[in-house]
């Protein structure tokens, strides 16, 4: 299975300025090595980034039309260690004009994401490990607010996922 050392997310952006103000309001640094004045170089994560592009350069990484502004393009997803750290993050985004868009309550699994600034749709999601290892979930009450409920497989926590 092929492993990544890094990763970066591109996303096309319409005024960098308000991207960064967005971003810090929400707690997140950028990589001041990798900004300029076309892009922006936010760090999610140890090794993971996204790289906040101008329209017109981001256009140049691809062959294909850009997704319309609203236009949903992909579901980036990204964890938290609780509950609480979910709601917070995404009520701060929405404090900071980005618009609340899921939440979803499976009891082992709550998620909520919100769209930033451009459109982009970030999910962020707290995951009770302990079902994964063979203890019991409460899916009781389950709920999705504003959409559908997952059906899919949780993926067991072996060695080779962590």
């Amino acid at each position: 299975m092929p492993q990544h050392q890094l990763l970066f997310v591109n996303l096309p952006v319409a005024d960098l300025a308000r991207s960064r103000a967005f971003f810090t309001q929400l707690g997140y640094r950028f990589d001041e090595d990798f900004c300029d004045g076309e892009s922006l170089c936010l760090r999610l994560g140890p090794a993971h980034f996204a790289m906040l592009l101008r329209a017109d350069l981001f256009a140049g990484f691809h062959d294909q039309p850009t997704a319309p502004p609203g236009a949903v393009e992909s579901v980036l997803c990204l964890t938290a260690d609780s509950r609480e750290q979910v709601d917070a993050l995404v009520d701060r985004a929405v404090l900071a004009g980005g618009r609340d868009v899921r939440r979803s309550d499976l009891g082992f699994l709550y998620g909520r994401s919100y769209s930033d600034l451009d459109g982009h749709v970030w999910e962020v999601m707290w995951m009770d490990p302990d079902p994964l290892r063979g203890g019991a979930a409460d899916g009781a009450g389950a709920r999705v607010e504003n959409g559908t409920r997952a059906g899919g497989v949780v993926p067991r926590l072996d060695e080779e996922m962590r």
